[in-house]
């Protein structure tokens, strides 16, 4: 088998000044950003600094590095009495700096680099000294744009991973947050975290995502989607097994229930692992809502999925195999509406849904301004000149429709492709077996969901296996004070979130008491 390679200069500095720069210069290929300046110290040390351009603080490098070596003192160098001294004190003591870290090796010295830090060198030295110094241009928090909502907070990851993390530990201000990091691939040398709550998280969980991110064997990494095809337990499903979100929020969440987050610089979206299916129609609104409003639009959430991968089959099984269910007055203007259409219901639904795909695919590549204005026109004219030109009937313009509106109401838009993916099979099926064929492809995904795991947790729990104390946030949402434990699926140990004892008392007798 192949292996991926790329070089490794495992190579150790040299004391020689001139050769560590020479060799920087070949490695980079002297590229224009790799900045090197070359200066005399105030102790008549020869020495330089390397850093990237456009990746660093130029300010912090002339106030923090610069001067405070320049404007060494006499009592100062008095006290540098062999090279060991002058790296320890310029180390220890000048550089002004958040972090300094001693680096040894070409390679380590190349990492620093790219992390956005200034490495110095000396004459005489076989070491150098990586100071912190990052900074570069970035996206300031906005609100998510893929995951809206009119109550709960605005503000959403950015392609930063530090962000990302703080804005964790802003909603979790505990120790017991844990954070593993990782570099995962071997040319783009990608940042990755592994958070969880320590305590709660099933240590089982956490072992097997480390040693998953641990086996890939890559030579880049740029965004969690990559990661989620080498971690995924399934790979040949239609249904995701990992949910992945740009809410903070909604994170934090997952993390309290006792589920495990990767985070992956470069992206917004961020990785939320185990997960069961029910979890894909979950909003974070549903929480901040009362039980009874999130309740009710999550019975919602289901029927749209029900009808985005249905309503098309059952239209064509019926208008083709099953006219007897048809009431009559319905069956007569189905009948009128036909009357001149060349084609069968399936190529007919096949070709609008193929034809709103084409439109739902345009509205998003197209520039913002006119994206939504052309999807929207566009599906007006086609639709009402497909009717007027008697390629289709009003009937199958409502029915894809409706299909199309439904599939926008799931919150996880992963899910909602699946239910896109899955309706094209079942149309076939409905064009040839009808009503059996439905029954035949909605067994056949059952068991399929049934044999799926996410690290190890069934896919349709609390359902299958059934697990009673699960079911009071899954299809409805109890109130907060009847969700007295986290879910065993995702937390096997310290499973009590709070007090038993939470639940009001409307008649007052409690205040009368105290």
């Amino acid at each position: 088998m192949n292996k991926i390679s790329q070089p490794e200069h495992t190579e150790r500095l040299s004391s020689s000044l001139r050769k560590n720069m020479d060799r920087i210069k070949s490695l980079t290929g002297n590229s224009s950003d790799f900045i090197t300046r070359t200066f005399q110290g105030a102790n008549g040390l020869s020495m330089a600094i390397v850093y990237i351009n456009g990746l660093t603080d130029t300010t912090v490098i002339n106030d923090n590095i610069l001067k405070p070596i320049l404007s060494e003192t006499e009592a100062d160098m008095a006290e540098q009495r062999t090279l060991a001294d002058s790296f320890t004190a310029i180390k220890d003591i000048f550089l002004t700096v958040g972090t300094t870290n001693t680096v040894n090796k070409i390679d380590d010295f190349m990492s620093a680099l790219y992390n956005g830090n200034t490495v110095i060198l000396a004459e005489g030295w076989d070491l150098a000294i990586s100071a912190s110094t990052s900074k570069w241009e970035q996206r300031g928090i906005e609100e998510p744009s893929s995951q809206s909502v009119i109550r709960g907070p605005k503000d959403g990851f950015t392609e930063n991973i530090n962000t990302n993390v703080a804005l964790l530990r802003r909603r979790i201000k505990s120790p017991n947050l844990w954070k593993i990091d990782r570099k995962i691939g071997l040319v783009t040398q990608t940042d990755v975290c592994v958070m969880y709550l320590k305590g709660i998280a099933d240590d089982a969980v956490v072992k097997e995502v480390l040693q998953r991110l641990d086996r890939i064997e890559t030579d880049s990494i740029l965004e969690s989607g990559y990661l989620e095809e080498f971690i995924q337990d399934q790979t040949f499903t239609p249904f995701p097994t990992i949910i992945n979100t740009e809410r903070p929020d909604s994170v934090a969440a997952s993390i309290l229930e006792g589920q495990v987050v990767v985070l992956v610089d470069g992206t917004p979206f961020v990785l939320v692992l185990p997960v069961t299916f029910f979890k894909f129609f979950i909003a974070s609104e549903d929480y901040y809502q009362r039980f009874d409003i999130a309740s009710f639009l999550r019975i919602l959430r289901y029927c749209a999925f029900t009808v985005s991968m249905l309503l098309p089959s059952l239209y064509i099984a019926i208008t083709t195999f099953h006219q007897e269910m048809i009431p009559s007055t319905l069956l007569v203007s189905l009948a009128a509406q036909r009357e001149g259409i060349p084609f069968p219901a399936f190529f007919e639904a096949f070709m609008m849904e193929i034809t709103f795909e084409v439109l739902r695919e345009a509205g998003i590549r197209m520039p913002r301004a006119i994206g939504s204005a052309i999807s929207i026109v566009g599906a007006l004219v086609l639709g009402q000149a497909a009717v007027e030109a008697g390629l289709v009937s009003a009937a199958m313009v409502i029915v894809v429709a409706f299909t199309a509106i439904s599939s926008f109401v799931v919150p996880a838009f992963n899910v909602a492709i699946a239910a896109r993916l899955i309706r094209f099979g079942l149309m076939i099926l409905a064009a040839t077996l009808g009503l059996f064929g439905i029954m035949s492809g909605l067994f056949f995904l059952l068991i399929h969901m049934t044999a799926l795991r996410s690290f190890g947790v069934p896919y349709l729990v609390p359902v299958s296996p059934f697990v009673p104390k699960n079911l009071k946030d899954t299809v409805i949402r109890v109130p907060w004070w009847m969700m007295v434990t986290r879910p065993r699926l995702f937390s096997k140990k310290n499973n009590v979130r709070q007090n038993v004892n939470l639940r009001p008392d409307p008649s007052g007798k409690e205040e009368e008491k105290s």
